[in-house]
């Protein structure tokens, strides 16, 4: 009987080692939110929400399995310190302008705009400050249009989380406040299911194609199943923006996942366009926001409309 029960236990000892490392070497779904991917000589960098002391970043050369964190301030692009900000590290943006690479980024409630050689980082101020408005303001996005001309599109908390917009210096070290102004707010129907008083658009970014400039914008709180991505067209980086009637083209309905929204387009190595986002933990709690993808493209429609291919979804793991 206790050779018998001395290998049963053997038995059930190996099984647990194999499932322990089964479950140490599987890929984990990331979980940065509001995230962004740069794709830089050949290599992904994947950026977003996520640590209290500045901006982790994690790197692909496939999009399929991400390494890291990877960042020259362990693990960290940007890490408090050495850049304007104490608390507070939400929605970065990579931009490289001139062969300089900058982020975008909010803390303290408040944009800044950082420096770096590499998009590893570090990113540093050699002054630290906000650019130069005294309204509370978060989720920056850097737009250069086809003549140079760069723009600061970004959301201010003011009556609500209203997108607005305006002109930056040349050399990106802050906006031209004269040039302010708003570009679009929430107001109802699916931009506000829950019918708040402070209403919420957030998370800008902006695409131009044939000629006509895209906004793309999430709505409801972040915390709501119903976060959703919709869009509004202009002739001028500056406005006047109609909000297109198709929107929202990705929410839970298309995802499977509550609070889909808050992202970034890139382009891939094939040349293929592509949103990253953020859903909720899972679709009972808010938790810590899982970081996916999905394939979109403009469609021959005169005007183009934007669409995404919700076969494409997918999370995105950490090797």
């Amino acid at each position: 009987m206790n050779k018998a029960l001395n290998y049963c236990l053997a038995i059930i000892s190996m099984l647990c080692v194999s499932i322990n490392t089964k479950a140490q070497t599987a890929p984990d779904t990331l979980q940065m939110a509001d995230p962004t991917i740069f794709l830089d000589k050949g290599v992904y960098y994947l950026y977003g929400t996520g640590s209290s002391k500045g901006f982790l970043v994690y790197s692909s050369t496939d999009l399929k399995t991400w390494k890291g964190p990877v960042g020259k301030r362990d693990g960290h692009a940007l890490i408090k310190g050495e850049s304007y900000g104490t608390e507070g590290f939400w929605a970065p943006q990579l931009f490289k302008h001139k062969s300089k690479y900058y982020m975008a980024y909010t803390a303290n409630e408040h944009i800044a705009i950082a420096e770096g050689d590499s998009p590893l980082g570090p990113f540093t101020q050699k002054k630290f400050g906000s650019i130069t408005e005294a309204d509370k303001q978060i989720d920056p996005y850097i737009f250069k249009d086809t003549d140079g001309k760069l723009y600061l599109y970004h959301v201010r908390l003011k009556n609500g989380n209203r997108i607005y917009v305006s002109r930056m210096k040349a050399d990106l070290s802050d906006i031209d406040s004269s040039t302010t102004k708003e570009c679009i707010h929430s107001e109802t129907g699916w931009e506000n299911t829950a019918s708040t008083p402070w209403t919420i658009a957030e998370g800008p970014t902006v695409l131009k194609h044939n000629g006509l400039y895209y906004l793309f914008y999430s709505a409801n709180d972040y915390r709501n199943i119903d976060y959703a991505v919709g869009y509004a067209t202009s002739k001028s980086p500056m406005g006047p923006w109609a909000k297109q009637k198709d929107s929202p083209i990705l929410s839970r309905k298309v995802t499977g996942r509550n609070g889909t929204g808050h992202g970034d387009f890139f382009i891939d190595k094939a040349g293929n366009l592509n949103y990253v986002m953020h859903t909720h933990e899972t679709n009972s709690k808010t938790g810590k926001r899982k970081t996916a993808i999905i394939k979109a493209k403009f469609t021959n429609d005169k005007p183009a409309k934007m669409i995404v291919d919700k076969s494409t979804f997918r999370f995105l793991l950490l090797d």
